[in-house]
């Protein structure tokens, strides 16, 4: 088995898209791979935080990737196991002022005041490298907007065993979904659906009612054109698109299949199935998150007992790591 690691922000409940382009692939991957899911709690602190909401966020998120099938054994929060962070200054030491400096990443989240953002934000592909590199996978799922921090994160591990003189860290390979679902905002096709955008019409989360589902979707933006027989339609409709495509991703069939039985209809039909698809595969999720938002003490375990199993995979790593660099045990 080849191990994948994968990380993901506590910052709130999930919503669809996080479902369709990562937790739903996750839940996957564990049947054939060695598989380890992180809460990257520390990451969070990049940016502007409150210590009792990274808390409850945190709880949250852990309650939604169990509900959604991840195994419980494979599941920590980052904080809880130290080889993160010891991996992540000798990153910091390893990587290149250079190759952070083009990192589009950090350009795009500080925008123009760059002066004024932590010094994390700017390193956090270093501890994004040890998030990996701790546990020696080799396998990632990402996105296309990842992939630079994985070539990153190659760079490191190549100038460690170079500078070492060793073959420690191995080459890490992206794991992009081909059929990965982008999923887009309901109220602007040509923006991704964010936890970030102020309404909350634009995006549907996985603790949504079936009530709220089916108001969300009724009420997502289209246009007055019913819906083409053909993709090449689709083109220049980034609303009914975007629809498309969730009703492809969450039914795991083909937009060409969905456009083949609504084509030339209006949008009325088609959101109602839309709207009741989603609530037949969401409900299960929401009802399972709410349970087990009820008993903290069970997430508390469940995260502690996984981070037993990350620390037992990633300390000999990481003090391996230690002694070549010349550290004293």
């Amino acid at each position: 088995m080849q191990r994948v690691f994968s990380g993901i922000q506590p910052t709130g409940i999930p919503h669809l898209g996080n479902y369709l382009g990562a937790i739903r692939n996750w839940a996957t991957l564990q049947a054939d791979h060695d598989c380890l899911f992180c809460l990257v709690d520390m990451h969070s602190l990049t940016m502007p935080w409150s210590p009792q909401t990274l808390r409850e966020q945190t709880l949250g998120s852990a309650a939604c990737l169990l509900a959604a099938g991840i195994d419980p054994t494979r599941l920590y929060n980052q904080s809880a196991v130290s080889a993160h962070a010891r991996l992540g200054w000798i990153f910091n030491c390893v990587s290149r002022l250079g190759w952070l400096n083009r990192m589009t990443q950090f350009k795009d989240k500080a925008g123009k005041n760059r002066e004024n953002h932590s010094a994390g934000l700017y390193v956090y592909p270093n501890l994004m490298a040890a998030d990996i590199l701790a546990f020696h996978a080799t396998r990632v799922p990402v996105g296309d907007d990842q992939l630079q921090h994985l070539e990153l994160a190659n760079d490191i591990a190549q100038k460690f065993n170079h500078d070492m003189g060793v073959e420690f860290f191995p080459k890490i390979e992206p794991l992009v979904p081909p059929a990965a679902a982008r999923v887009m905002s309901l109220r602007d096709g040509t923006k991704k659906m964010s936890k970030s955008d102020p309404s909350a019409q634009s995006r549907i989360v996985l603790t949504d009612t079936a009530d709220e589902i089916a108001g969300k979707i009724r009420r997502a933006k289209t246009d007055s054109e019913p819906l083409p027989s053909e993709i090449a339609g689709l083109a220049e409709r980034p609303e009914a698109r975007n629809l498309v495509t969730i009703y492809a991703a969450v039914s795991e069939r083909t937009p060409a299949d969905i456009l083949s039985e609504f084509g030339g209809q209006g949008f009325g039909p088609f959101k109602n199935a839309l709207a009741e698809l989603l609530v037949q595969k969401l409900a299960p999720i929401a009802t399972e998150t709410s349970r087990l938002l009820q008993d903290e003490t069970h997430l508390l375990s469940v995260l502690r007992t996984g981070a037993e199993r990350a620390r037992s995979v990633a300390d000999p790593i990481v003090n391996e790591a230690e002694n070549l660099v010349g550290f004293l045990r």
